[in-house]
Order: structure tokens, then sequence, then C-alpha cells
């Protein structure tokens, strides 16, 4: 069921579907929309309900003015939840940005969080990184999202992929540049003042994370380490980049719906 609604003082648009006991949240990447998950969700929604949404800022969701915020966006999950009546503990999983959210989700309602898988997840950068993100924002809304396109899917879209299925990838550029200028820089500022060590030792739920063995912007070495810091956590490398869930789409289903039922959700 597509619909929008007015949750957290912002407006989502989401999508809730599949039936059962147990639900998935799946939450999407930096100037993305729950499109992200199309190709994943039928194998996903076999026996469980599974909630997608626009974040604040992006896809068809509000786009609000101020700064974005990581425990706002988080709480934007929990209202949402609370909205359509979800008290039980979901899973939750989450992509790049989407799976900072999901993993600070985790850290922070332990009592709502049955499992946690992330994606490749973008917790903060550092150094030259931080100021790069920084520029980046200030391209973006002086020049607009095409005048960062060839670094963007160099490092996150390998050509590989891109020719493995033109169409799917065609779709994907064309969202992507559908993004609100301000509102891309907005997560990219975002994503330049995240602190996110303490979240990964709060986490308790059983946990998957999953790095792409060709995404050249958070690659395995980059993100098993961040594994090794989150208990009861599972550290898988696959043959996939950066936005998985839609790069290889058969690949991530198989990994989530294993680690589903190994963790009972």
């Amino acid at each position: 069921m597509m619909d929008w609604i007015e949750v957290n003082g912002i407006t989502l648009r989401y999508d809730l579907s599949g039936s059962g006991k147990e639900v998935l949240v799946l939450v999407h990447e930096m100037g993305g929309t729950l499109e992200l998950w199309d190709d994943v969700l039928p194998q996903l929604s076999e026996g469980r309900r599974v909630l997608r949404f626009d974040m604040r800022g992006a896809g068809l969701s509000e786009k609000p003015v101020q700064p974005l915020d990581l425990d706002v966006m988080v709480d934007d999950i929990a209202t949402l939840l609370d909205a359509l009546a979800i008290t039980a503990p979901v899973a939750i999983a989450g992509c790049a940005i989407g799976g900072a959210m999901a993993m600070h989700f985790a850290a922070k309602y332990q009592d709502r969080t049955a499992a946690l898988i992330a994606m490749g997840p973008a917790i903060g950068v550092v150094g030259d990184r931080r100021t790069a993100t920084l520029a980046r924002a200030d391209t973006v809304e002086r020049s607009g999202l095409r005048s960062i396109e060839e670094a963007l899917f160099t490092a996150t879209y390998p050509r590989r992929l891109q020719a493995a299925d033109p169409q799917r990838f065609r779709r994907f550029r064309a969202r992507f540049f559908a993004n609100h200028p301000s509102s891309y820089a907005a997560i990219n500022r975002l994503l330049a003042n995240m602190e996110m060590e303490r979240d990964l030792e709060a986490i308790r739920c059983p946990t998957l994370v999953l790095a792409g063995t060709m995404d050249a912007l958070r690659p395995p070495d980059q993100i098993e380490p961040l594994a090794l810091k989150v208990s009861n956590a599972e550290f898988r490398a696959l043959e996939t980049g950066h936005f998985m869930p839609l790069q290889t789409p058969d690949l991530v289903a198989r990994e989530m719906t294993n680690f589903l039922a190994r963790a009972g959700v």
C-alpha cells in the first residue's frame, strides 16, 4: 500500500506490503527513494510485512529547509511505526546512509529492534573525506546533481554492473537526478558531521554487516572493522557495488532472507 502520512512533524511517502507477524523496515541510500528495494521486495515479503519509505528530504517525502539531524530521522521511523500500529520489535535494514540510520535506530531503540542489516553503512567521514563531502554539498547546491555524476558513479556503480543491466542503471540514474540539490546537499552535510562510535557499541540485536567488493566508496576493508565493533555481528563481503539491493538484488535478497531466518525474524 503506497501512501503518504504525517509523522514527527513531516510528511513521508511509505509503502507497507506483504503479510505476516514479523515486520522488516527498509531504509534507502543518500539521494535515493524507496524504489531502491523494488527488486528484492518479492523475496523479502514472503511471510512478513515490509515497510519502505522515502526519508525526509528525499523522494516524494517532504523537503524541510532546516539542517537534517540523525536523531530526528530515526525518530521518523519510530513514529511511522507507531502511526501504523506496529508495536512489536522489527528487523531493520539499510544501505549506505540508510545503513547508518538503521544502526542508529538499533542503538537508540534497542527494545524495538529484533535484527539489523547494514549494507556498506556510511557512518561518517573524517579528515580529507569530510572536507570533500562538505565541498560536494556546496557544488551540488551551486551547480546541480549532474556536476558530481562522473565522480559519484565511478565510485559507487562500476561499469561492469552498469553493463550487466543497462535499463536498471538508466532508471537509477534518472531517479538520482530528480533529487532537489538543496536536499541532497543537506544529507551530505549530515554525513560530514556524523559520529557513531557509541552507536556501534550500543547495538545488541543480531546484526549482519555487508560490504561490496566492487564498492570503491565503502570497500570491505573499511566496513569490516565497523562490524567488529558490534557485538553479535556477522560480516560478509559480496560481489556487488555500493547500492547493492538494486545492483545485485538476487544475491542481496538471498543473504538477507538467510540471515533473517537465522535471527528468527
